[in-house]
């Protein structure tokens, strides 16, 4: 079997792996870029493997013209920037000692040991230059079936580092077949192995539950760490039941894992998950708003089209009933609209605190009638 795609063809990519291959060593695409050409997905990112150590790439990507960028060494990884294209370039491994979060690895000249080190059989595939797959582990059959298995036992896999719990509902919700349900041992493995996720950093958990819940449709996979026990220990309080619903109302809009984060609940997410600050400061807002009685013009008003989205949508996965008429529309009409009274209408009768006050009153009926009322009935 043989991939194709325009990366691979790239000159630079070919150019690299030409230049390597001229000095006798191996150059194979592995991982994503593999995985995502043969399920005609688009591939981010060209990965080589390789058996030659980091300097000697280096030396060789050197008197080729390329630029070096030494981004993992003690992991044997270089980026090797050729004619535009960056090529993540990782000498062969195996494992040395694994403590659940991060590996001792000493390089290798055998791709089967290098196989036999990583994550999922669908990730241990490589190929060549020329597109030929290479399957070391016999991992082919799982990924055109789209079945997700750890390579080998898969409790020694997710104790080489936990994060492959978060990472085994995540591939699933990405690439696993939604009819086939999650493999059976994996599963077991997950739940078993819960516990090590509190030794994880929650920067860590934090990126993979960003991808999981930008996912098509997150919603199984979420359910499925929900029942081993996993979801609380990532997000204490989170609550998985809406999001089905959530994902069904969403139509044909872009996924945001945000909103989706929001219906879930739990813990504030800024703590639990390191968000940014401005990824926090929204989802408190759409939280916030969720049980109000705002309609969806005083939300596109008050939050914009995102947020304003996010609230409608939350708020009916949550109450299970279908969404507002024209609400989108209406969230236009609020983000165009201007609160009709200002604080000069209201002075000199009424200074400081008194204004204020006075100003929210006013600003709580125009929201509660839609944005309808006008500047004489709000000062009458």
């Amino acid at each position: 079997m043989k991939i194709s795609g325009d990366w691979i063809q790239h000159p630079g990519t070919q150019a690299l792996c030409a230049a390597l291959a001229a000095e006798g060593f191996r150059a194979l695409f592995v991982g994503g870029c593999v995985r995502n050409a043969l399920l005609g997905v688009p591939v981010a990112d060209i990965d080589i493997s390789t058996d030659a150590l980091p300097e000697t790439v280096t030396n060789i990507a050197n008197r080729a013209g390329f630029r070096v960028v030494p981004t993992g060494l003690e992991h044997g990884t270089v980026t090797v920037l050729a004619h535009g294209e960056a090529h993540e370039v990782t000498t062969f491994r195996r494992d040395v000692e694994t403590n659940g979060r991060h590996a001792v690895v000493a390089f290798s000249t055998d791709v089967t040991e290098d196989a036999a080190r990583r994550d999922f059989t669908m990730n241990a595939l490589y190929a060549e230059s020329s597109g030929l797959v290479i399957d070391p582990l016999g991992g082919l059959p799982d990924l055109l079936a789209r079945r997700l298995r750890f390579v080998g036992d898969a409790e020694a896999r997710i104790r080489e580092d936990y994060l492959r719990i978060l990472r085994f509902f995540r591939f699933h919700a990405v690439y696993g077949d939604p009819e086939g349900g999650l493999d059976a041992e994996g599963y077991a493995a997950c739940a078993a192995n819960a516990e090590g996720i509190d030794e994880l950093s929650r920067e860590r958990v934090g990126a993979e539950m960003r991808k999981l819940l930008g996912a098509r449709d997150p919603a199984p996979s979420v359910a499925a760490m929900a029942q081993a026990g996993i979801l609380a220990r990532v997000l204490p309080g989170a609550d998985s039941r809406a999001l089905a619903p959530l994902v069904h109302l969403e139509g044909g809009l872009p996924p945001r894992w945000q909103r989706r984060l929001a219906v879930i609940g739990g813990v504030d997410p800024a703590d639990a998950l390191r968000l940014s600050r401005a990824d926090s400061v929204s989802i408190r807002r759409v939280r916030a708003e969720i049980g109000t009685a705002k309609t969806a013009a005083g939300l596109g008003w008050k939050l914009g089209q995102a947020e304003a989205e996010d609230v409608i949508l939350c708020r009916s996965a949550l109450l299970e009933s279908p969404l507002p008429p024209d609400w989108q529309a209406e969230i236009g009409r609020g983000i165009q609209a201007s609160f009709p009274v200002t604080a000069a209408d209201l002075m000199p009768a009424l200074q400081g605190a008194a204004l204020g006050a006075k100003l929210r009153e006013i600003e709580s009926r125009w929201l509660a009638s839609g944005l309808t009322l006008t500047k004489a009935q709000l000062l009458a």
